[in-house]
């Protein structure tokens, strides 16, 4: 081998060194599209979040196409894909955003001063209306998840609901120092809960594919519901 063959083939080594530690740099500094997406004024963000909420809320994730959610948002698709690489990583994305804005709110607003078991949960209703106003459509899209079967998220959702542990959470926030001698003699205040529980699931999934949803309305009427619940379950003194 020649001086000058030699140093060719040095050369080019080093070249192809210098290209691949180029290119490994560029992969840890390249910023992830949720990162961008995250960068963008809250503002825009939540366009292209509350556009995303209403569509899966109201079609399901199956029936959805971002090139839905990008009309909604009266923004490309190509955009959309810039920030959520796909449409299955933008759902995961809502309902992990879904499930912080609501556990925020209540490790904010819970008070566990309030000791009276209907007064508790009113008090929590307040709290989750109080979350869903930030993004109207936050409602009909977690009843959208909760029936969600289709192939490319069930096993994403089963894990996702398998963890959140929602009745152990629910159970907490009821019983937690709370006062349950008020209720009259034979009344067990977890069957109470299970009995609110299914009538606002049994609400709820009458609301499907419903994105102009009045709160204000809702949580009236359910106050209704929980106070024929304390007039009929507690103790004469206490009413």
């Amino acid at each position: 081998m020649t001086v000058k063959k030699f140093l060719t083939l040095l050369t080019e080594s080093v070249s192809g060194v210098i290209l691949l530690l180029i290119d490994s740099v560029n992969n840890i500094c390249e910023v992830s599209p949720l990162e961008k997406f995250l960068s963008l004024s809250v503002e825009k963000q939540n366009i292209i979040i509350d556009a995303a909420l209403t569509c899966f809320g109201t079609n399901g994730y199956k029936k959805t196409s971002i090139s839905d959610i990008a009309a909604a948002a009266g923004v490309s698709k190509a955009l959309i894909f810039h920030y959520f690489s796909t449409k299955k990583a933008l759902y995961l994305y809502l309902i992990e955003l879904c499930g912080n804005i609501l556990k925020n709110e209540i490790n904010e607003k819970l008070d566990n001063s309030v000791t009276d078991f209907f007064d508790r949960i009113k008090l929590l209703t307040n709290i989750k209306i109080s979350a869903m106003k930030k993004h109207p459509a936050m409602l009909s899209f977690l009843n959208s998840v909760y029936f969600e079967n289709d192939d490319e998220v069930k096993d994403d959702l089963g894990v996702i609901l398998a963890n959140s542990k929602g009745e152990n959470l629910r159970s907490k926030i009821a019983f937690d120092d709370m006062d349950t001698s008020k209720f009259k003699d034979g009344i067990d205040p977890k069957l109470v809960v299970k009995i609110i529980t299914w009538l606002v699931e049994g609400h709820i999934s009458e609301l499907t594919g419903k994105t102009e949803l009045d709160l204000d309305a809702l949580s009236k009427e359910f106050y209704e519901c929980i106070n024929l619940f304390k007039n009929n379950f507690y103790k004469e003194k206490y009413l």
